[in-house]
């Protein structure tokens, strides 16, 4: 997880257009291409172009990402994320600002990001805007009640994929998340054009019933790539079906503006922004409050154990064995893992060569982990 941040965070973005324009970044234009696939760079300028593009003027930002997992600015990333997997990936998983739920990024996953103002804001507008561009490459696709881009009959889908069934009938090529600050407000969403599925999930494959949060959980659907229902449908054409359909939608004539993550360096806010994202007093440390009940059966009994998280940090973490010789034990050891960070317990006392709490520290460890 850490060689990924470092990756990311490290490497120069890589150049897939050839652009004349000036590296310095502006927010005069309407129309955003991002050409860096660094998921910090690109979740920052996104809240960039929020905070300080006019309110009353339109904006579409498209742009990839290298595999990523992101969630939701209110979500319990240890409720969505199977982080086993994505350590065995290699994948890093990102808070992002706005709400919505848990989604999956690769180079075959397209994001679009419409900005506008308050007043004039309309979820099924956007989505219709949308809509259009898939349409217009040749798809026969549909908006459900949630506003997300849906294809074919449900006997389509990959029951593999899924984590719950969807039974609106149509299969999910894309999902929306929204956000609205004071005047201003945008509709972002993923469009699967060639996505790794397979992927997709594993790393979004999480079964914790026990554990409950005060946070937004994920709606769970499933999904299927652009490209098995027309094989010609690729980054390129969807970004020009986008461009099209929101220049014709709000009456703009005006060039994209290509970005690479090297035409913000003088930006403050973008610099500290991606340096924030994978810090984590931000990525767990806004964590909302939640229970998680647990039980093991080892050799010499059974113990439950009951923690209570807010903010990343354990607050209390309750022991019980069917044996009362280990209460003391129990109970010692629950005192020391409160005010401890959750998932990335200390390994404890040296000089303490109790195996049975040593077996029950390591169960807590890794299931606080997973």
């Amino acid at each position: 997880m850490i060689s990924a941040l470092t990756r990311l965070l490290q490497r120069g973005p890589r150049r897939q257009f050839s652009t004349h324009q000036p590296p310095s970044l502006t927010i005069k234009h309407s129309i955003y291409v991002s050409q860096s696939s660094n998921p910090y760079f690109n979740l920052t300028l996104e809240d960039w172009l929020f905070k300080e593009k006019p309110t009353e003027e339109p904006l579409l930002l498209i742009y990839r990402d290298e595999p990523c997992v992101v969630i939701g600015r209110n979500q319990n990333p240890w409720k969505e994320v199977n982080f086993p997997t994505l350590r065995r990936a290699n994948i890093p998983f990102i808070r992002r600002r706005s709400g919505g739920g848990t989604v999956y990024h690769d180079m075959g996953n397209t994001n679009f990001s419409i900005h506008l103002p308050r007043n004039s804001f309309d979820r099924h507008v956007t989505a219709q805007l949308v809509l259009r561009a898939v349409r217009s490459l040749g798809i026969d696709a549909r908006v459900n009640e949630r506003n997300d881009i849906c294809v074919g009959p449900y006997k389509m889908s990959c029951p593999n994929l899924c984590h719950q069934r969807n039974h609106s009938g149509y299969i999910h090529v894309s999902g929306s998340a929204y956000k609205i600050v004071k005047d201003r407000a945008y509709h972002h969403g993923t469009m699967l054009i060639s996505s790794q599925l397979g992927t997709l999930g594993d790393v979004l494959h999480v079964s914790k019933y026990t554990m409950v949060t005060r946070g937004v959980a994920s709606v769970r659907s499933p999904v299927k790539n652009l490209q098995e229902f027309c094989p010609t449908v690729a980054h390129d054409n969807f970004v020009r079906a986008m461009v099209g359909a929101f220049r014709e939608e709000y009456r703009i004539d005006e060039l994209v503006r290509y970005v690479e993550a090297r035409d913000a360096v003088d930006i403050p806010y973008i610099r500290d922004g991606m340096a924030e994202l994978p810090e984590w007093d931000w990525a767990f440390g806004q964590t909302p409050e939640f229970t998680y009940s647990i039980s093991r059966a080892f050799e010499w009994g059974d113990v439950t154990a009951k923690i209570h998280s807010k903010h990343g940090i354990i607050l209390s973490c309750s022991l019980a064995a069917e044996d009362t010789s280990d209460a003391e034990m129990l109970e010692r050891l629950g005192r020391e893992l409160e005010g401890q960070k959750y998932g990335f317990l200390s390994k404890g006392a040296k000089h303490d060569s109790c195996r049975r709490m040593q077996e029950v520290r390591q169960w807590l460890t890794e299931a606080m982990g997973s």
